[in-house]
C-alpha cells in the first residue's frame, strides 16, 4: 500500500489518540511528511522496536505497539499455555500509556501481565522476568535518545534481551497481525478485575536491592569515608533506586540535582539526556562547583547506564565509558582478589569495540576475558552460557564502552543502579588510601600503557538516511583501506563475513562470532578504528582506539585518525 493509501487508512481509523489526529490534519497536502511517517513499518528485531513518537507505521504510537504485543502474544501462545509477561517502562512521553496497552492486549489474548506500578529502571525488568518466572518482558523505553523518541525492547525468559531466532519468529508474528482490525484487547481495569494484569508488589524492589547489596566487593567501606555525592538521573527512573542503594551501603552525603530529580520525559533542561556527553551534565557540574562533592553521578532515562565526573583540582573530570569500566575492572578484580573472593578461573566480558586495555589487566589476575559484539544482550548470553554450565559464579564483570556495565547474575542486561553502587564503594575505597579517581586512572595508564577510546557518530535522519548508511558501508567494503591518516593498517575484519585478513601474509581467520555490519581495521602500534551503524539510532558509529606514549600523544592520533575517517564518512 502506498504511504497516501496508508495516510488516508490512518485517517479513518486512527480516532483514539487525540494527538495523532492532530498530528495527521497538520499534515495533509506535505507529501514529504506524509512519505516519512508511511514508507515503512519499524522494524522488530533483537533491540525491539525504536522510533520517533507520531502518527504513521514509521513511528511509535498506540497502534503500532498494540500491532507489536499482539505478535508476540500470538507467539508466547504458540509456545505454551498460561504465559507471564512483565512489563515495566520510563519517565518518556507516552511510556505509561503504551506499557499499559501491552498489558491490555496481553490480558485479551489469556496472558498475565505483570506490570510495575510506576516508573522503573531497565534492570529491574529484566530482574522481574527472571525473579517471577515469567515467560518473556516488555520494557517501554528509547534509552539516552532525545525527547522525541520512545521504543520497545523484549526479553526472553532469562531476563536477556531476544535473541535472533526468537526476535525473527515474534517478527513473523507481528507481519501477520492487521494493524486496526487484528489486535485483541481488554479495558485495563477489566484486565485488573480477572487477575490477568497484576501490579507487581513493593516487597518485589527489596529483593532486587538485596541482590545489588550482594555485589559489594568491600562492604562497609562507603560508611565513615566522609564521600560527597552530586547525583541527577536526568528525569529519569533512577532516583529512587538509586538513592536506596547509595543509602544501604552509607553513603550519607547525597545532592540531588533539583531541575532534574523528578520524572519528565521532555528533558527540559537536557535536551539529549545521554550521561556520556559533558552537556547533559550541565547542572551537576555547576552544583558541583558550589558543594565540591568528590563525585558527580549521572545515570541516564532508563538508568542502564551511568557516567561520572571526578574532582580534578578546581574542576571536574568527565571519565569517559572505557575509564571507568577500567577502574572498575581493576578494582573489583584485585580487591576480589586480596580478600580471597575471586572465584577460580574467573571470567569477565568486553564488547569488541571497548578498550584493549582490560586483556592486560585481565591477564594480570588470571581472568579469563571474553570478546562479544556490540550490544549487552550478548554479554547476557556469556552469563546464561555460564548457568547453564552450573558456573555462574566464575562471572565477575561485564561491560561495554557506551556506559554499560554489570557485576553480578542477578539480571541481563546493564545496570546503572549496581554501578552506582560499585563507583560510589570504589571512590569510598580510594579515598581512604588518600587518592582521587583521577590518580587512579593515571596510575593505570602509567601501568598498562595510554589507550585512549574515542566515538564518533555521524547522524543520516530521514526516509533517505538508512539508505546513505547503507551505501557507504558498501563503499568501504568495495574500497578496503590500507592504511588511514598514513597509518598502515595490519589487519582487517569483516563481521558480515565472519572473515578476518592479516595482510601482511594474506591469511584469513573465521570469525566465530553471530554476523554483524561491522568493518575493523588493526593498525600499526596498537590503534585501530571500528565502523558500525548503530542498532537503535540513524547513525554510523566510528570507534577510534589510539595508544600514544602518554595522553598528549594518543590524542594527536586520535585526531590524525579521526579526522581522516569523517573525510570517509561525510565525503
Amino acid at each position: 500500500m502506498a504511504s497516501n493509501a496508508k495516510y488516508a487508512l490512518w485517517l479513518q481509523k486512527a480516532v483514539e489518540d487525540s494527538d495523532l489526529i492532530e498530528e495527521l490534519k497538520r499534515i495533509s497536502g506535505d507529501e514529504k511528511e506524509i512519505y516519512d511517517r508511511f514508507y515503512k513499518e519499524l522494524e522488530f528485531g533483537t533491540a525491539g522496536l525504536r522510533g520517533v513518537i507520531g502518527a504513521g507505521t514509521n513511528r511509535m504510537n498506540i497502534y503500532t505497539v498494540r500491532r507489536t504485543t499482539q505478535g508476540l502474544a500470538n507467539y508466547l501462545n504458540s509456545k505454551k499455555e498460561g504465559a507471564s509477561v512483565a512489563i515495566a517502562y520510563d519517565s518518556r512521553i507516552k511510556s505509561e500509556l503504551f506499557a499499559r496497552e501491552c498489558a491490555r492486549v496481553l490480558a485479551a489474548n489469556g496472558i498475565t501481565a505483570r506490570i510495575v506500578k510506576e516508573l522503573q529502571p531497565v534492570p529491574v525488568l529484566s530482574f522481574a522476568v527472571r525473579e517471577l518466572r515469567c515467560d518473556a518482558g516488555i520494557m517501554i523505553t528509547a534509552s539516552h535518545n532525545p525527547a522525541k523518541y520512545n521504543g520497545y525492547k523484549c526479553y526472553g525468559p532469562d531476563g536477556c534481551q531476544m535473541t535472533d531466532t526468537d526476535a525473527d519468529n515474534v517478527y513473523a508474528e507481528i507481519l501477520k497481525v492487521d494493524l486496526f482490525d487484528g489486535v485483541e484487547e481488554i479495558s485495563f481495569d477489566q484486565g485488573l478485575e480477572t487477575g490477568k494484569i497484576v501490579y507487581i508488589e513493593d516487597s518485589f524492589y527489596d529483593k532486587y536491592l538485596d541482590c545489588l547489596e550482594a555485589q559489594s566487593v568491600n562492604p562497609g567501606v562507603c560508611a565513615g569515608s566522609g564521600l560527597k555525592i552530586v547525583y541527577t538521573p536526568l528525569n529519569g527512573a533512577g532516583n529512587k533506586l538509586v538513592r536506596k542503594i547509595l543509602a544501604r551501603i552509607g553513603v550519607k552525603e547525597i545532592q540531588v540535582v533539583p531541575e532534574q530529580e523528578l520524572p519528565d520525559g521532555s528533558f527540559p533542561t537536557c535536551p539529549y539526556p545521554n550521561p556520556e556527553f559533558r552537556e547533559a551534565l550541565t547542572l551537576a557540574l555547576k552544583l558541583a562547583q558550589e558543594s565540591k562533592p568528590d563525585l558527580v553521578l549521572a545515570t541516564d532515562p532508563d538508568s542502564d547506564r551511568v557516567g561520572i565526573a571526578v574532582k580534578d583540582g578546581d574542576d571536574y573530570r568527565l571519565m569517559t565509558g572505557n575509564e571507568t569500566g577500567i577502574m572498575l575492572m581493576n578494582y573489583i578484580l584485585s580487591c576480589r582478589k586480596r580478600n580471597g573472593t575471586l572465584p577460580e578461573r574467573p571470567v569477565a566480558v568486553k564488547t569488541i569495540v571497548t578498550s584493549e586495555m582490560i586483556p592486560r589487566i585481565c591477564a594480570d589476575y588470571g581472568c579469563e576475558l571474553r570478546n562479544v559484539l556490540t550490544g549487552f544482550k550478548y554479554i547476557g548470553e556469556q552469563i546464561l552460557g555460564l548457568e547453564r554450565a552450573g558456573e555462574a559464579d566464575r562471572f565477575v564483570f561485564g561491560f561495554e564502552e557506551s556506559y554499560g556495565y554489570l557485576a553480578g547474575t542477578y539480571v541481563r542486561d546493564k545496570d546503572a543502579v549496581v554501578t552506582s553502587m560499585l563507583i560510589c564503594e570504589m571512590a569510598a575505597y580510594y579515598r581512604r588510601q588518600g587518592k582521587s579517581l583521577v590518580q587512579v586512572i593515571n596510575e593505570l595508564y602509567d601501568r598498562y600503557g595510554y589507550y585512549q577510546n574515542t566515538t564518533l557518530s555521524y547522524s543520516f535522519e530521514g526516509a533517505e538516511g538508512m539508505e546513505i548508511m547503507a551505501g557507504k558501508m558498501s563503499f568501504m567494503r568495495e574500497h578496503p583501506f590500507r592504511e588511514i591518516a598514513g597509518m598502515k593498517v595490519v589487519k582487517t575484519a569483516d563481521y558480515q563475513l565472519s572473515e578476518a585478513v592479516d595482510l601482511a601474509t594474506g591469511q584469513k581467520t573465521e570469525i566465530k562470532l553471530p554476523k554483524s555490519n561491522v568493518l575493523s581495521y588493526s593498525l600499526e602500534g596498537g590503534a585501530a578504528v571500528i565502523v558500525r551503524p548503530s542498532g537503535t539510532e540513524p547513525k554510523i558509529k566510528v570507534y577510534v582506539t589510539s595508544v600514544g606514549k602518554d595522553l598528549a600523544h594518543a590524542s594527536q592520533i586520535t585526531k590524525r585518525l579521526g579526522d581522516f575517517m569523517s573525510g570517509v564518512i561525510n565525503q
